[in-house]
């Protein structure tokens, strides 16, 4: 089921790879149905973890990026340099949101707590946590990618919560439990015997429950973590274009698939691979398949407090070795960030709908032989943009929910111009270094993005 490369590839220099075993499939192998971008075979869609625009890309160029930031006293706040790798978190609910959007005057971050661990010890924190930026220095790999290829400045996330409902997003454009509900999940699954956050999905324990948000932005509804309706993973399997979900554990809140019951009892659940770095031995073998998903670890996720400093590395190592593979000349890598963690950003979201639509600006940076080069984008996209994108490249049908009003990413490729040849992304660690290392497969107990 998985075309490893497509036959419109499997010519000249490369027939001899064509046909060795780990590439079976190459050269008898197409897409399914119509193509709607036909220069793009393969989309790689690599989620990292909690950053905002101002806070990971301070000082690009061309981007609409602050300096300084209001509080909620009307005080100039001017933004400071923290390591990548910090030791403090932001609170990142829903409820943060609204506070730090303050009816759109985007000046009450400074109300959201910020802690140094689980026992809310705040003997770390600089002054005003909230506002600060990475050192550019830590993510130069980002600055790298984002200055050759496409970076966007108006990249939003669709919901204004942690990651449970924005990893729902990103495979259905929705966090709704069904496809008939007024409901959105909005928040982390907890116990609700307890109230500490706990697993998610169809296997998380019988006490787990996920709150819910209505239109009037009432959070007072909860439903197990379990939920039942069309995904993207759905319209691929309908026209036989192969997918993989690469994640570190299989109970996350990181973990999409878990938390839609037909994916997770069904036959699609072999297409979730633990761990994620199995992905960079699928791109070594030839065995990518036409729609990717990539979740970091916990280390290399960019995750305040529990990451390492090496999710740019990590995010390096995948594009180069996709770079430096076959696979360069039809893919399209969609890079961006689950959520805003708490951090400053002054830009408000465009639109409010259903009470929970759109969130803050996280980072985006698309990578691919069709990328605009040097380009920074001002059109307002969000999850569900990239829902569209795949939409449109195998020429899918709408899933219906926020896809049905996002834009597809066009602005950020120019597919009428010539293929870009890849050039290496400089990085302190490579694929060899993440696939023998030994790394803890996930967040840690009491996920931190319910803090």
């Amino acid at each position: 089921m998985i075309p490893a490369i497509s036959a419109r590839r499997c010519v000249g220099a490369m027939l001899a790879l064509c046909v060795a075993p780990a590439l079976t499939g190459c050269g008898n192998s197409t897409p399914a149905g119509p193509r709607g971008i036909p220069q793009i075979d393969h989309v790689v869609i690599i989620f990292q973890e909690n950053r905002t625009t101002d806070n990971l890309f301070h000082g690009f160029p061309g981007a609409d990026i602050a300096d300084s930031g209001l509080d909620s006293q009307g005080n100039t706040i001017m933004l400071q340099p923290r390591p990548l790798a910090d030791d403090y978190d932001v609170v990142h609910r829903h409820g943060a949101f609204t506070v730090s959007y303050d009816d759109g005057r985007m000046d009450g971050f400074d109300q959201v707590q910020a802690a140094c661990g689980e026992s809310g010890d705040t003997s770390c924190l600089p002054p005003n946590p909230q506002y600060v930026y990475v050192d550019p220095a830590d993510v130069a790999p980002y600055f790298a990618l984002a200055q050759r290829y496409t970076f966007a400045d108006r990249m939003f996330q669709t919901n204004q919560g942690p990651s449970f409902p924005a990893h729902q997003y990103i495979i259905a454009a929705t966090s709704q439990p069904d496809a008939s509900s007024p409901l959105f999940a909005s928040e982390n699954p907890f116990d609700r015997t307890t109230g500490v956050n706990n697993q998610a999905g169809c296997d998380a324990p019988d006490t787990s429950q996920v709150p819910l948000i209505d239109a009037s932005g009432d959070e007072h509804h909860f439903v197990y973590p379990c939920f039942e309706h069309q995904t993207l993973m759905d319209l691929l399997d309908e026209r036989m274009i192969s997918w993989r979900y690469y994640t570190p554990s299989d109970r996350s809140i990181w973990n999409g698939p878990a938390a839609i019951a037909h994916l997770r009892n069904g036959p699609g659940w072999s297409n979730v691979i633990i761990p994620q770095t199995q992905v960079l031995s699928d791109i070594a073998a030839g065995n990518l398949a036409q729609v990717t998903w990539v979740m970091p670890s916990a280390q290399a996720s960019d995750h305040a407090r529990v990451n390492d400093g090496s999710g740019p590395s990590w995010v390096a190592s995948i594009v180069n070795a996709i770079g430096q593979s076959p696979y360069w000349d039809d893919t399209a890598i969609i890079i961006t960030w689950d959520d805003w963690g708490g951090w400053y950003d002054h830009v408000p979201p465009p639109a409010i709908y259903n009470q929970y639509e759109y969130g803050f600006r996280v980072p985006l940076i698309v990578v691919s032989p069709y990328a605009r080069a040097g380009y920074v984008s001002h059109v307002t996209h969000d999850f569900a943009s990239i829902v569209k994108f795949v939409e449109a490249v195998f020429d899918l049908p709408t899933l219906g929910y926020a896809d049905l009003r996002s834009d597809d990413l066009a602005d950020c490729f120019d597919f009428a111009q010539p293929p870009m040849p890849f050039q290496v992304v400089p990085s302190s660690l490579g694929a060899e270094d993440f696939l023998l290392q030994e790394r803890p497969p996930s967040a840690p107990p009491g996920d931190p993005d319910d803090e």
